[in-house]
C-alpha cells in the first residue's frame, strides 16, 4: 500500500541501518519510494536535481547525523540556507542521545529526533509515527 504520494529521502551511510529502515517500511506495507543517499553531499545533489528525474515535493528526509564528507549537521545548515529547500521536512534518525545534538537539530527546525536504539530493530514505532505524520499534516509542495 502506498500512503499518499510522499517521497522519502533516507540519508545514511550505514547499509545495515538503511536496510533496517527500508525493511521497516516494507513490513508495515508502506510502498512509498525510498531514495537512499550516503551522505549530505549526495542528498543535496538529489534534492537540487532539476528536470524530469527531479526529487519532487512533497517529501520527507530521514537524516543520520554521523556520516563522512558532509554530516547531518552540515547538511541541515546547507538545507536551511537554500531558499528552495529550506522548508524541507526532516526527521533525524541517529544513535546519539546527547542533549547537545538534539538541541542543535531542533534549532535547525527538524520535525523530530528519533534515536535508533529506542525504536528497536524492527523500526515499527518510527514507521508508525512517520506514516501518521504525513497522513495527518499538510506538507509543503
Amino acid at each position: 500500500m502506498q500512503t499518499r504520494d510522499i517521497n522519502i529521502l533516507l540519508v545514511d551511510d550505514d547499509d545495515v541501518d538503511a536496510e533496517m529502515v527500508i525493511r521497516g517500511f516494507r513490513n508495515s506495507r508502506i510502498g512509498n519510494e525510498i531514495t537512499v543517499a550516503e551522505d549530505g553531499i549526495q542528498a543535496l545533489e538529489i534534492l537540487r536535481k532539476n528536470g524530469q528525474d527531479a526529487f519532487s515535493k512533497p517529501y520527507i528526509v530521514l537524516l543520520d547525523l554521523n556520516m563522512p564528507r558532509m554530516n547531518g549537521f552540515d547538511f541541515l545548515d546547507e538545507l536551511r540556507r537554500d531558499d528552495t529547500l529550506r522548508d524541507s521536512i526532516v526527521f533525524v534518525l541517529t544513535t546519539s542521545k546527547a542533549d547537545v545534538d538534539r538541541t542543535r537539530c531542533y534549532e535547525k527546525n527538524v520535525a523530530g529526533y528519533i534515536v535508533k536504539s529506542e525504536v528497536g530493530p524492527s523500526f515499527a514505532k518510527a514507521v508508525d509515527l512517520l506514516q501518521c505524520y504525513w497522513t495527518t499534516v499538510t506538507l509543503p509542495v
